[in-house]
């Protein structure tokens, strides 16, 4: 059961979290995005990690789309999510592949794309801090898809942020996961865990 201190602190911290991302210009978000993209692909060894599960982006999140069209191209298998709530799946993917406007208005592969379970995950949030911690959006997708897939194999997880989104500190619940790794537009945060 969630604390309401605690529930109310979360909920603060992604207003205002949320509230400099969407701030940001539509031009700065997009100079980010390629920015936090060229940080990912200098991980070579993320690119031959195996399937690599993404989401596709919406509103002011950092913009997936050049970053998972590129691993792609490098040969890097790239499954989106889909959201079957509470809980998602993973879907494979390929540059031209149709979408589906799915729940939250997200883009998710077709129903009857081939399944696949990733060894990284790319998630996006609102807030994080230098630890690890994140704040997503409340529903708890991603916590519950990080602790799915740990349960049957290691899964890298990387958080994807403007640096204006970082927190001194996010209050985490017994199942908050912490992410392995947040890449934001000036650096990449490994966290320890």
């Amino acid at each position: 059961m969630t604390d309401p201190s605690t529930a109310a602190a979360k909920s603060a911290l992604r207003r205002e979290a949320l509230a400099r991302r969407d701030a940001l210009a539509p031009d700065v978000r997009a100079d980010a995005s390629r920015a936090i993209a060229d940080r990912v692909l200098s991980r070579r060894d993320l690119l031959g990690a195996g399937p690599v599960g993404a989401y596709w982006p919406v509103r002011s999140e950092v913009d997936t789309r050049p970053l998972i069209e590129a691993l792609a191209g490098h040969g890097t298998p790239v499954a989106l999510a889909r959201i079957h709530h509470p809980d998602l799946s993973w879907r494979l993917w390929r540059p031209g592949d149709a979408l589906i406007k799915g729940a939250f208005g997200v883009g998710e592969p077709l129903p009857d794309a081939p399944a696949c379970s990733p060894a990284a995950l790319l998630v996006p949030l609102a807030a994080f801090d230098r630890r690890g911690g994140r704040l997503g959006y409340g529903k708890g997708h991603f916590d519950r898809s990080i602790a799915a897939l740990s349960d049957v194999h290691p899964v890298l997880a990387i958080g994807l942020a403007f640096g204006v989104q970082e927190m001194a500190e996010i209050p985490l619940e017994p199942h908050d996961r912490r992410l392995d790794w947040v890449v934001t537009e000036r650096e990449i945060i490994r966290t320890g865990i």
